[in-house]
């Protein structure tokens, strides 16, 4: 079968012939992968950025964390899952066992592991993962758009460590997927909000068209001016979804006294900052990564009930063959979200 591998710890990953699954260890399921988005993290692992070193123990594995599928297998052990079921990959594999694991913040385990980071991925014909990080999907739900869970899942954990209320005075810094997700989410709950971007006027109009009606584009206007004419007084809460360090320091002279802002993007780079602006603003600093299985569960229900609306997320629907492409798009910002497809491009 066709899988996209990294095999060295270097930049790329290579298309490669594999063997298919034959034996399922107890606990786990065989899943013919349908749809598989290219995130962040990938293109962070595939350029082989310094922050995803990790990997190196870890290597040879096949990319990808963002799919859904069809059940073809089960070892033994499975009965809450049936042949024929279509699921989506919650893709971090927890102990079950720690403090986190047992207040339900499986993403805060000691011994986390994420599917397609530490063990083979859905960027393939088919893969194998355990029954337990498989969420059963509504029959309604296309799997292209219920391939959106997990990215939207992780902006839904950001809004909820953000604690959004109605009426609070938002800010997004980034409109990819993740800030993307935030802006729309945190919207629904009742904010007034803001998405920012820099020299991103294709990302920013598909924004406005998906119902973020204020966004702004960095390149033309400065960031404080469009603060203020925006809003009135300083920003309850703003959301760093770019990866670059220098927004989480011009964010925080925006916030009002006793504003949080929460860092959602992976960064390449360090960053020095003040803390005098912390302290003497009485401003939080939050971080938030990966998801809770209730952000799951909520992110399920919102591609549910509004296909229509996430679809456009999609922004390029690609064969598994020709990642390497969809790879290139999504580096270049020239698309939101790349779907990449084991049994060929459904537009041709």
């Amino acid at each position: 079968m066709l899988a996209l591998r990294k095999r060295l710890p270097a930049p790329g990953a290579e298309l490669v012939e594999c063997d298919r699954i034959e034996a399922l260890s107890t606990g786990e399921i065989a899943v013919k992968v349908h749809a598989a988005g290219i995130c962040g993290s990938d293109l962070h692992a595939h350029a082989w950025e310094p922050a995803y070193g990790f990997m190196e123990s870890f290597l040879p594995l096949t990319l990808g964390h963002e799919f859904t599928g069809i059940v073809t297998g089960l070892g033994a052990g499975v009965s809450q899952l049936a042949i024929g079921d279509a699921v989506v990959c919650c893709p971090t594999v927890a102990c079950g066992k720690c403090k986190s694991c047992r207040n339900s913040l499986p993403g805060s385990c000691e011994t986390r592991r994420v599917i397609g980071l530490h063990r083979d991925g859905g960027f393939a014909e088919e893969v194998r993962i355990p029954a337990k990080n498989a969420l059963l999907l509504p029959n309604a739900l296309p799997l292209d758009v219920a391939a959106l869970t997990e990215p939207l899942a992780v902006s839904i954990n950001a809004v909820n460590v953000g604690e959004v209320l109605p009426g609070d005075r938002v800010l997004v810094l980034g409109p990819g997927p993740i800030g993307m997700g935030v802006a729309i989410v945190a919207k629904a709950r009742g904010a007034k909000v803001m998405l920012a971007g820099y020299d991103d006027d294709a990302r920013l109009e598909l924004a406005r068209a998906m119902g973020i009606e204020a966004c702004v584009d960095l390149k033309h206007v400065n960031l404080a001016d469009a603060v203020m004419s925006h809003f009135e007084g300083g920003l309850d809460i703003i959301f760093e979804a770019t990866g670059r360090a220098e927004s989480v320091a011009s964010g925080l002279t925006q916030l009002r006294s006793g504003g949080v802002l929460v860092v959602v993007g992976i960064h390449a780079e360090p960053l020095t900052l003040d803390l005098n602006v912390l302290v003497r603003g009485k401003k939080q600093l939050r971080g938030s990564h990966d998801a809770t299985p209730e952000a799951f569960a909520e992110a399920v229900e919102r591609l549910a009930a509004e296909p229509e609306l996430y679809t456009r997320m999609i922004t390029h629907r690609l064969s598994l063959a020709d990642a390497e492409e969809g790879f290139a798009l999504a580096r270049k910002r020239a698309a939101l979200k790349v779907m990449l497809f084991p049994e060929g491009n459904p537009n041709v």
